[in-house]
């Protein structure tokens, strides 16, 4: 195989431009495409890929570009926030209260110790409401910043 990503689950697969783009346009939608073009963010992603790129380094590099054309017109700047918040919905737990328990129970890796990365007080109150505070977590609505905020 010629050039080819690293899939998140570490398998290999054929670049494919077609693919990239697809991903991409599927990010810009109600952008207006007169002045936010997926294909050339794509293009220009295309140039930037190297022979066992992870698929998550093109989403950076996709994400990194397009903010890079905010300056020719806004939608540039939505459409990297959407694809970087796209990239991190893919590594990251589907519910909040899971997220959370991980990261109280984060061990350090340098000596083995427990190294909580929640407070206590702070834990105990999302585990007592965690039913209600996963119910009311709109996940979608991360599509609606922009790359600057």
């Amino acid at each position: 195989m010629s050039m080819y990503v690293v899939k998140r689950d570490g398998r290999q697969e054929k670049v494919s431009f077609d693919k990239i783009t697809a991903r991409i346009s599927k990010l810009a939608y109600g952008l207006n495409r007169e002045f936010c073009d997926p294909l050339l963010v794509a293009q220009k992603v295309t140039a930037g890929v190297y022979k066992g790129v992870k698929t998550s380094e093109l989403d950076e590099l996709a994400s990194e570009t397009a903010a890079s054309m905010a300056t020719q017109h806004p939608d540039y700047s939505t459409l990297a926030a959407r694809i970087a918040v796209s990239n991190l919905h893919k590594t990251t737990d589907k519910i909040f209260t899971d997220v959370v328990e991980k990261m109280y129970r984060h061990i350090n890796p340098k000596n083995g110790q427990d190294a909580p990365l929640i407070a206590d007080d702070v834990y105990e109150i999302i585990k007592e409401h965690g039913d209600r505070l996963n119910s009311e977590i709109l996940y979608d609505r991360d599509f609606d910043y922009d790359y600057f905020g």
